[in-house]
């Protein structure tokens, strides 16, 4: 058999987040196209089969799959490599249940759920998107398997895979269904109410109402196809080149446990991480709720403070009072797309970091944990910090720039999405946070703190969404009290569990200090760029973002904001180390 790959925390990171990168790309080729498509009220649709799903795949894709590449990495450091294997098997028979279970559950609950959240309709896209559980938790244990052996290639291309299948057909597939019902309804107007999915509609801002939740489900369908496609290519990559342990380490492996005592391990594992994940994106579940739910109170109670606020917006979107809460709420779920961008990134250090991490732990190397631990803060620090202040500081040129299609949605979001860019830095290291927490083994702490994020968030929610003069600008405040309280929870039961004394200087100073330079410079440039220099709002705000992160990594490497130890775990490190360190660039 060929060698097998091995990736260190920081190379194992950059492989994903190389394909992290390449799949929000493709995600923001595929939502905002879809929501200048679909407008602001289908892509509530769209977000609120996600809030129910999301859950739910929680289980398959960020719970077990930890639990699987801890006990993988830790049998295979101490050579039990039939333990791996069979670890692995037993996985797929586990997920493989897990994964009809919680298909099964997304089907019964759509429509109860979509009438609680006000939108019945929604049951559709809930339905579309039910069969991508299953293959997400059958994707699920390869995934965990082969991050288990410090391989983190077949998770990257299998989540490109994903992601470039929803795009060719979940977009395409929308953009020739509204063509397809529009011309419908356009050709059979002249004859007074149309009749078009159920509903009788008599103009054009009615026909979209009822066409928005199909071509939601449309869109969605993309998204089920590519996570079928994805589990294809993992189980192809599988039988073709196996985890490619040599015929040595077999050999020399001892026999390996019993099924019962290998799944009792797993699950014994599983369960604390899993509930942690669970417990996140229900969280996340009840803050969609929340916020759907105090809209349409704040509708009932204030509507007219709403639409007077709006006015502009909802007239150009042609949406009906009935549509409102659905149509804010969609406006928030295109400020995410933004706002998920970096912590997406950031995560991929956490997941690299858990066979490092649980390696280093085990043999009680604590200058190991140290340095692994440090490393993930830092560079997350020195990902998340410079990125927020930037969205922060050119908020809504980038909405400009990327909803030009639905642009009456921009006074709406840029100041939701100005709040989430200077929190944007507690999004990104929470979960590395919780994923270095869950390496050595402190299962509870990120429980802790995510129940205690959960209820900071449900009281603002309920008080300022629920305020016709706030409505949906409340959203980005309960988020950030959420995670004020969740990192901060995380960080004391890191210091706590490690008695690792973290360098605060490069951790967060130095890294603020080089974003702080970034965002200034972006917002100066985009301001003389468009009114000294007369450039439009959209080519200045490209210059502006590369003239910022021009200044910040200068400023990173003349305060010497980036460690050693940092550049070493990446390919060819040393070599890249050696250069910075010749100039006297390093920390």
């Amino acid at each position: 058999m060929a060698e097998r790959k091995r990736q260190s925390l920081l190379t194992g990171a950059g492989v994903l987040a190389i394909a992290t990168v390449v799949v929000k790309l493709i995600g923001a080729v595929y939502k905002i196209p879809l929501t200048n498509l679909i407008g602001a009220e289908g892509y509530g649709y769209f977000t609120g089969a996600y809030a129910i799903y999301t859950p739910l795949y929680a289980i398959s894709m960020a719970g077990l799959p930890v639990a699987v590449a801890a006990m993988v990495s830790g049998n295979v450091e101490m050579g039990r490599i039939k333990d791996a294997q069979k670890l692995f098997k037993i996985s797929k028979r586990i997920f493989l249940l897990i994964g009809i279970i919680c298909t099964t559950v997304l089907v019964l609950i759509a429509y109860p759920c979509s009438v609680m959240l006000g939108a019945p309709d929604n049951y559709i896209s809930i339905i579309a998107i039910a069969p991508c559980v299953l293959f997400c938790c059958l994707m699920s244990a390869y995934r965990g398997y082969y991050e288990g052996l410090n391989n983190m290639t077949p998770t990257g291309v299998s989540q490109v895979i994903e992601a470039a299948v929803k795009l060719i057909i979940g977009l395409a597939g929308a953009y020739v269904f509204m063509d397809k019902s529009l011309n419908y309804y356009r050709e059979n107007a002249v004859n007074g109410a149309v009749s078009m999915f159920g509903k009788q509609v008599t103009d054009e801002a009615t026909a979209l109402s009822a066409i928005y939740p199909y071509a939601a489900a449309v869109a969605i369908i993309g998204v089920t196809i590519g996570s079928v496609l994805a589990w294809l290519y993992l189980v192809i990559l599988y039988r073709k080149k196996g985890a490619g342990f040599t015929r040595e380490e077999l050999v020399n492996s001892p026999e390996a446990k019993s099924s019962k005592e290998l799944t009792r391990e797993l699950m014994k594992l599983a369960i604390p991480v899993a509930a942690s994940s669970i417990i996140l994106n229900v969280t996340n579940m009840i803050d969609d709720f929340t916020i759907r739910a105090r809209l349409k109170y704040a509708m009932e109670t204030g509507g007219e403070i709403i639409k007077a606020m709006y006015a502009e917006a909802l007239e150009i979107s042609q949406t009906l009072d009935s549509g409102i809460p659905t149509y804010l709420y969609g406006v928030h779920g295109s400020v995410i797309n933004i706002k998920n961008l970096i912590p997406t990134i950031t995560m991929t250090l956490g997941i690299s970091a858990i066979p490092v991490l649980a390696k280093a732990w085990a043999a009680k190397d604590k200058n190991a944990v140290k340095v692994s631990t440090e490393s993930a803060l830092r560079v997350t620090m020195m990902i998340g910090l410079p990125a927020g202040l930037g969205i922060a500081a050119l908020s809504e040129p980038i909405l400009e720039l990327l909803y030009s299609s639905t642009a009456e949605i921009v006074p709406i979001a840029a100041p939701i999405l100005r709040t989430y860019g200077f929190a944007m830095f507690l999004f990104a290291v929470a979960t590395p946070m919780t994923n270095i927490l869950q390496a050595i083994g402190n299962t509870r702490a990120p429980i802790i703190s995510i129940v205690a994020g959960a209820v900071a968030k449900f009281i603002y929610n309920f008080i300022m969404i629920g305020n016709p003069e706030i409505n949906i600008q409340g959203a980005a405040g309960g988020s950030v009290a959420c995670y004020v309280m969740m990192v901060g929870i995380n960080l004391y039961a890191i210091i706590r569990t490690t008695h690792v004394k973290l360098d605060y200087v490069s951790i967060f100073l130095k890294p603020f200090v080089a974003a702080a330079s970034c965002g200034g410079v972006a917002w100066v440039s985009f301001m003389l760029l468009t009114e000294k220099l007369g450039l439009s709002s959209k080519l200045s705000c490209v210059a502006a973002i590369g003239a910022g992160a021009a200044i910040y990594a200068i400023v990173l490497l003349l305060i010497k904001g980036i460690a050693k130890d940092d550049v070493e775990m990446l390919p060819k490190g040393e070599k890249i180390a050696k250069v910075l360190e010749k100039f006297k660039l390093l920390g």
